[in-house]
């Protein structure tokens, strides 16, 4: 990636006032360390009458990857060729911004104790980025530059191939921009406006964004006839984020206009008293109405197959009613953790008694699973391979045979709602499907069928009216030999408990490892 600063001026004010401003000394080519790669500052000009410094960033594609965790640009589980084939060392990204941030923070800033009235003072400018990813092309691009001060935006559109003209332009343009403008201020708007074009983050967005955004945008974002687009391709496209910074920006925009300090407009909440009443996360939902379900049930002997860290069965350990819960997870990892949250060590040895965690493997048949009352498979199925789910569904319906089986799954048509959720994404990046209410319920009563069970549907967390729940559950009850438990029932219209609550999060922080 590469982008270059341009200056000009005389003897009275030289050019290579630029090094002061941005802290680098034109006569010396400095290497910097970043958290993706290699940044090199280096002036290829610099003399009183014209000064250029150019930001180099070499990128490591490999510590990029190591370092997101499936996360960002080319980590998605469906997307593993962009780990090798991407256009990440070339093209601006908010790898860029990132890395402008820690080379020029101090001119970012509009800090420089060398030449103060320099930094506060609008200078002739250059900026030249090559290669800029652009969704939305160069109109886009003017329509974001323009408005800012600069006198010229020029955002000349790549071909595809040169020799090829007929397979039209990429979503690369070549830009150049011309101004007289603040130092800091120029430096803030690529450093907003670079990751905004290219619509994609190499790193997770979290609420700090919001303020980070509102620094570097300051003087110019909140009357941008763009603020909307910026404020949300910069936060991701997580609307709650951008909702609040809209606000702020509101704000701002109302406090400039009447000569005002935001902090004597925002002033009708009282911050130590807390008057929001906070929502119930979909996990804990998603556990009381497990716990309903089983005590329903009449359940006393309960598996958590698939128990992960152990948070159902320590909410199992809390009701006297289930005197004996066996937590199982193929993860040795997994129950390490549980056993940590569960300290069985330090319960009295009745209660130590009635738990016990223990590895194995869902796809295989334990005889030691056989005669309990119950079993969980909570938010588990998901992460089982399709052509294993017989082996797990025998495993579990024909050889372990519970009175009571309980699985819960998300409901991929109300990923729609999730805020954080970007369109076609899982909700964790181990989930090998994500099934629909209808496939769900197909490949249950067909469970059900084969194996002498009835089966009913009970909605987890707020039930939408176009898209159903956010997390479905099965509760699968052994018939008698006359057939007593009868078909299975939709109950989708009585929600589990705290159904009214909004869920927080997304699905799959519960479960680390699960079935292999």
């Amino acid at each position: 990636m590469f982008l270059t600063i341009s200056t000009t001026g005389n003897q009275e004010r030289p050019a290579t006032d630029l090094g002061f401003l941005l802290h680098k000394h034109p006569d010396k080519a400095q290497t910097f360390s970043t958290s993706h790669g290699t940044a090199h500052v280096f002036y290829p000009e610099a003399s009183a009458e014209r000064c250029t410094a150019a930001l180099l960033l070499e990128v490591d594609p490999v510590a990029l990857v190591r370092r997101g965790k499936g996360k960002g640009r080319g980590g998605a589980p469906d997307a593993a060729l962009a780990q090798y084939v991407n256009d990440r060392p070339y093209a601006a990204s908010s790898l860029l911004s990132v890395a402008m941030s820690a080379v020029f923070r101090s001119a970012l800033n509009g800090v420089c104790r060398a030449l103060p009235e320099r930094a506060e003072a609008p200078m002739p400018l250059r900026i030249d980025v090559p290669a800029l990813p652009a969704r939305g092309g160069a109109e886009l691009v003017r329509k974001l530059f323009g408005p800012l001060g600069w006198t010229s935006v020029e955002a000349a559109a790549v071909p595809l191939d040169e020799q090829f003209p007929e397979w039209g332009d990429s979503r690369y343009v070549r830009l150049a921009l011309e101004g007289e403008l603040r130092l800091a201020d120029a430096l803030r708007q690529l450093y907003v406006l670079l990751p905004v074009l290219d619509d994609a983050k190499h790193y997770w967005v979290a609420p700090d964004e919001v303020d980070k955004l509102l620094r570097a945008g300051e003087g110019w974002l909140a009357t941008h006839p763009e603020q909307k687009l910026i404020t949300s391709r910069y936060l991701s496209r997580r609307w709650g984020l951008t909702r609040q910074a809209m606000q702020q920006l509101e704000l701002v925009r109302l406090a400039e206009s009447d000569d005002l300090d935001v902090e004597s407009i925002d002033n009708a909440v009282d911050e130590t008293t807390d008057t929001e009443e906070k929502p119930v996360p979909l996990a804990e939902q998603r556990r009381a109405g497990i716990l309903g379900a089983l005590r329903s049930a009449g359940a006393g002997r309960v598996l958590d197959l698939g128990c992960g860290q152990g948070q159902l069965v320590q909410a199992l350990l809390k009701d006297p009613r289930f005197e004996e819960i066996v937590g199982v997870d193929v993860s040795m990892r997994a129950l390490t953790i549980a056993s940590r949250r569960l300290k069985p060590e330090r319960m009295g040895e009745r209660q130590a008694a009635r738990v016990t965690l223990r590895q194995g493997s869902l796809t295989y048949t334990d005889k030691r699973l056989k005669g309990y009352d119950a079993a969980v498979l909570s938010e588990v199925v998901e992460h089982v391979d399709p052509p294993r789910l017989p082996a797990l569904e025998y495993a579990v319906f024909g050889a372990a045979r519970p009175r009571t089986v309980l699985v819960t799954t998300p409901n991929v048509e109300y990923n729609v709602r999730w805020e954080s959720l970007p369109a076609g994404q899982a909700r964790h990046g181990d989930h090998r499907f994500e099934w629909t209410r209808a496939e769900f319920r197909g490949w249950a009563r067909e469970v059900a069928e084969r194996h002498g069970y009835g089966v009913d549907f009970v909605p987890v967390g707020p039930d939408d009216p176009e898209v159903g729940p956010p997390t479905q559950m099965a509760v699968f009850t052994m018939k008698h030999a006359d057939g007593a438990a009868g078909p299975g029932r939709d109950h989708t219209a009585e929600p589990a408990p705290d159904s009214a609550a909004e869920p927080v999060g997304s699905d799959g922080t519960e479960k680390e490892a699960n079935a292999a």
